[in-house]
């Protein structure tokens, strides 16, 4: 039994089953989203998966070598067919759960457990297996061990390195996960083959090879979750309107919107923060060739709005350009328009040394918050890059039973900017309402305490008073946010040990 094919079995493994760890963020983003906490549950499940699989087998590999390979050829089947079956799974369980779970904590957790913890159990057994049988065989047995879990670490960065790289920009979740499962049905065979397996077990191999086929066949043959599944997004269009003369189209990305536009009113904005980050600046510039930076692009409603009114001078970063392409392709922005630099906002602003009359953060949505985006240090590249008479517009979301997000966001602004004003919609609160803020910094306040404009149909914006923001901060009793430590998340009330 050559040392050398049970490195190589080893590092195969290893590597396949780390394409499906990163692979499992990327499918379970269309249902719960893309945050600190989809990585923290899908990572735990995965290392929980591979532990229960460690153990089994330890438990094979002291059988007799050719018993306990083979055993860990039929435990590879499993796992091929297990992992070719995830999107499916996945598919089946996503609504049921959705419903069921409220909590969004809940919901990620038993998504991953669901779809992700077999196929790591599977995949974590051949490791001790193949150990063991290494150090069996050589004369030299540390030397194999050593081998053995070094084979293990190289796999698995090597299959960190691919499925970022290569796998799913390339190939997508479904072509990649059946790529995996290939592997593995290649590795059942070696293990059959190393430990003298029967004619009758090599006859129920072949089944389980054609069970991952047909597997493979049902998960292609499904229509795709995703119009355009980029390196950071799965970007979905969704027409809301049944009039093909006057076309409104929704953007999907992940499980969020992040625009709506109207291809024959670009000036109208179809939610409260869209409206509130085109009209205020709008209100304080009071002229339009003022320039601006845009935090994030998405459906670049606001950019095409502001180009339509004779608006010029916009620059803006948004990471993903599968996002902007979808943008033009269907929500008629126009890239002439502006200029596009595809980089995350905080290094596009910092390498930009020009100055700006507007920044405008719309990078905010529900749980998959850029958290760099909200830091004391982040205000103050931003406060160096406007203008002496610029101003600083971003969206956030809190609860308003809570408002910990908020004050922590505005307790921070106030470190660096004179003026720090607090704009929502003008209508009662409502218990356990998540409501849309937006903050305007600069080195004066606004000369209106209230605005209207369309949303779509026309809406009161008003600021809150100072002093009402004031007793909220001493209530509170925030804490700056730094690059060191800044938990929004856990402020907008997502943690499950928060009342």
């Amino acid at each position: 039994m050559p040392l050398w094919l049970l490195i190589f079995l080893q590092a195969g493994i290893s590597a396949s089953s780390l394409v499906v760890e990163i692979l499992a963020g990327r499918m379970i983003a269309p249902y719960v989203g893309m945050s600190l906490y989809t990585w923290t549950s899908i990572i735990a499940v995965v290392l929980a998966g591979f532990s229960a699989g460690h153990w089994w087998g330890g438990r094979i590999a002291g059988l007799p070598t050719g018993r306990a390979l083979r055993m860990t050829g039929w435990t590879m089947i499993a796992a091929a067919c297990t992992t070719a079956a995830a999107t499916l799974l996945l598919r089946a369980v996503a609504s049921p759960v959705l419903e069921t779970l409220q909590h969004p904590l809940a919901a990620i957790t038993a998504l991953s457990g669901l779809a992700f913890f077999l196929p790591s159990l599977f995949a974590g057994v051949p490791a001790p297996v193949l150990t063991v049988a290494a150090m069996r065989t050589s004369d030299q047995s540390e030397r194999a061990l050593g081998a053995m879990f070094a084979a293990g670490a190289i796999g698995a960065i090597a299959g960190t390195l691919l499925a970022g790289f290569v796998f799913v920009p390339w190939l997508g979740s479904v072509a990649t996960l059946f790529v995996v499962a290939v592997v593995y049905l290649m590795a059942a065979g070696i293990c059959f083959w190393l430990g003298g397996a029967s004619r009758a077990e090599s006859m129920g191999a072949v089944s389980g090879v054609g069970m991952v086929f047909l597997i493979g066949v049902a998960s292609f043959d499904l229509p795709p979750v995703c119009d355009r599944e980029s390196s950071y997004y799965c970007i979905r269009t969704m027409a809301v309107s049944d009039n093909a003369q006057d076309p409104v189209n929704l953007m999907i990305v992940d499980h969020l919107a992040h625009g709506i536009s109207a291809r024959n009113a670009p000036r109208v904005m179809f939610t409260e923060h869209a409206a509130m980050l085109d009209a205020l600046p709008r209100m304080r510039m009071g002229r339009t060739d003022f320039t601006s930076f845009h935090i994030g692009g998405g459906s670049y409603s606001v950019p095409r709005a502001w180009a339509d009114r004779g608006i010029s001078g916009m620059t803006i970063a948004e990471i993903d350009p599968d996002v902007t392409a979808m943008a033009v392709d269907r929500f008629w922005f126009d890239p002439a328009t502006a200029s596009v630099l595809h980089a995350d906002a905080r290094v596009a602003l910092r390498n930009k040394p020009q100055q700006f009359d507007v920044i405008i953060g719309d990078a905010f949505t529900d749980i998959a918050v850029p958290e760099h985006l909200v830091t004391l240090e982040f205000f103050t590249l931003v406060s160096d890059r406007l203008t002496s008479g610029g101003v600083f517009a971003m969206n956030l979301l809190d609860n308003l039973d809570r408002l910990d997000a908020l004050a922590a966001v505005v307790t921070t602004l106030r470190k660096v900017f004179p003026s720090v004003e607090v704009w929502t919609v003008g209508s009662p609160p409502r218990k356990g309402e998540r409501r849309v803020f937006v903050l305007l910094a600069s080195a004066r306040d606004s000369p209106v305490s209230s605005i209207e404009t369309e949303a779509p149909d026309v809406t009161r914006f008003q600021v809150l008073e100072t002093g009402f923001v004031d007793t909220i901060l001493q209530r509170k009793n925030a804490k700056i946010l730094t690059d060191d430590h800044a938990p929004l998340s856990y402020l907008m009330g997502l943690d499950p040990v928060i009342n």
